[in-house]
């Protein structure tokens, strides 16, 4: 996939063309004018197909049928990419000698860890631009955020004995039983809610147990839960939610965000946390404004401003490094990870036009 988005890249004449060390590529348009840095930002990977048996069409067969594109990564996010390079040909063909630099950058990792190689371009590889664009499906609107995401992972400790005596021993399970409870009650309660964001949500997303055979009380259990965070939580909130919980069942448990290490193709390995927080740009900041022009102008409708349900590289570049982000792309979000994935072949041509006159609208009015 690098090797083909590069390819297509030089093939329509990107000013240079590169892949970096964990496998993000790297393409640059140029008039030589001084200027600001846009970065178009794009993921190349994508989810498993999951049951093969519940799609109408090939998952990688690229099946076409009255305009519309088949398959597993078409609307998340091929569909994008393919528009953010023939956007940048329209602005190399049409010869506008426009300031700065755009870039369309395709990142590695995005589904199993958002904005771990944007993190690594703006800080092992230099490239913090001003302005990011994120290609993610926005049904050719324009979104301005999304709920950030912790991940938990919660073990509960008891004492292993023979089955047939479980009074001598302590259950595991049954101690994170009574945490679930607890965490079903709490998904409930949640208070904070943020006016466009909506609230917070929590869930227990996977659960397992240790013990020595099938007749042996386990001496562990541990579950993974998903955090949903709206603007105003914070990672130190939501553990200590859970720490709650545990001190009121008096449990012998720990509760922990897991770290992570992630090798790309290229070999490089990348660390990380499962915290990704929540961010939200105004809807009267430059960015935003100059987005809904250029998508007037391009497409001939005014764009609606919204949000994503699910999480994106702005966890990064907006959540983590404040650099102004915003969304567009084309295809809707709600058929991403779905069986028959599917996206428009016109709004891919249309996302083109309008990537074109984002661009040029960014860097010619470099907005504050």
């Amino acid at each position: 996939m690098a090797q083909r988005l590069a390819k297509e890249m030089r093939h329509v004449g990107f000013t240079d063309v590169h892949i970096d060390g964990v496998g993000n590529v790297i393409g640059r348009v140029s008039t030589g004018l001084a200027g600001p840095k846009l970065v178009f930002n794009g993921h190349m990977d994508h989810v498993g197909i999951g049951d093969r048996s519940a799609w109408s069409y090939d998952p990688f067969g690229a099946e076409v049928e009255n305009g519309i594109l088949f398959g597993r990564g078409a609307v998340d996010m091929k569909g994008a990419l393919a528009a953010m390079i023939y956007g940048a040909k329209i602005l190399i063909d049409a010869g506008i000698p426009f300031p700065g630099d755009l870039y369309v950058v395709g990142v590695v990792q995005e589904e199993p860890a958002e904005g771990l190689a944007m993190r690594w371009l703006v800080e092992e590889e230099g490239l913090r631009p001003d302005y990011v664009v994120l290609g993610e499906p926005t049904d050719l609107q324009i979104h301005r955020g999304q709920r950030g995401r912790l991940e938990m992972r919660v073990t509960a400790h008891g004492r292993a004995c023979h089955a047939s005596t479980p009074e001598r021993g302590e259950n595991a399970i049954y101690a994170a039983t009574r945490l679930i409870f607890g965490i079903e009650l709490l998904s409930r309660q949640l208070t904070v809610s943020d006016q466009v964001l909506g609230s917070g949500s929590i869930a227990v997303t996977q659960i397992e147990s240790a013990a020595g055979s099938h007749n042996v009380i386990p001496d562990r259990c541990t579950f993974i839960i998903d955090r949903r965070l709206t603007l105003g939580e914070t990672e130190k909130r939501a553990l200590a939610e859970i720490q709650q919980i545990i001190h009121r069942e008096n449990a012998d448990t720990e509760v922990v965000v897991p770290e992570f290490e992630l090798t790309s193709y290229t070999g490089r390995r990348m660390n990380g946390r499962e915290y990704y927080p929540a961010w939200l740009l105004s809807e009267d900041h430059p960015l935003v404004k100059a987005g809904q022009r250029a998508v007037e102008r391009a497409l001939g409708f005014r764009p609606k401003l919204g949000v994503w349900s699910f999480s994106t590289d702005g966890v990064y570049t907006m959540g983590e490094a404040g650099i102004p982000t915003i969304g567009f792309g084309p295809g809707e979000e709600r058929y991403a990870h779905t069986a028959d994935e599917h996206i428009l072949l016109d709004d891919v041509i249309r996302a083109a036009q309008a990537y074109a006159a984002i661009a040029l609208e960014v860097l010619t009015t470099q907005p504050g």
